[in-house]
């Protein structure tokens, strides 16, 4: 592999993303179950999970309690977010990309980007590893609840 076809490489999963992830899968799978998007996250920290979350913008009501949101109160506060890495199942929105980025985390592993890419861009351009698992099943637990509820799919991501 030449230098320049490492640059443009994927950054990889490490062997203790997988575990971590799984708590934001199952965090997700939650909010469904409770009638809510199903977007879950976790913020771990040397592989080991702090805190997970899932979306309760309709459990709460509440307009910014995104699943990154959530994860990151269930935290609550950090010293230093720079030895962690967040995991959601779906891309960041444009407003959890800038908590990332005002919060310095370094490195987050995506669950998906293919039925919403978010703000990766975004969170590339400032230094944040991210990571992209392209997980089948988070493809398709988001595919069925665009199908099944477009109207508060797109109250969520402000369409």
């Amino acid at each position: 592999m030449t230098h320049e076809q490492h640059q443009s490489a994927a950054p990889e999963p490490d062997s203790t993303d997988l575990p971590a992830f799984e708590a934001a899968y199952q965090a997700a799978q939650k909010g469904l179950a409770e009638g809510g998007i199903p977007i879950g996250a976790a913020l771990a920290r040397d592989g080991v999970v702090i805190a997970s979350g899932h979306n309760e913008r309709v459990q709460k009501a509440d307009p910014i309690a995104h699943g990154e949101m959530s994860a990151l109160r269930a935290a609550g506060r950090q010293r230093s977010y720079r030895d962690t890495t967040l995991y959601t199942t779906l891309a960041p929105c444009a407003m959890c990309a800038g908590t990332i980025i005002q919060f310095k985390i370094p490195r987050v592993v995506v669950g998906e980007a293919r039925t919403f890419d978010g703000d990766l861009e975004l969170l590339r351009s400032r230094g944040v590893e991210v990571v992209v698992l392209d997980d089948q099943r988070c493809v398709d637990m988001m595919r069925t609840f665009q199908a099944d509820n477009p109207e508060l799919w797109t109250e969520d991501i402000a369409e």
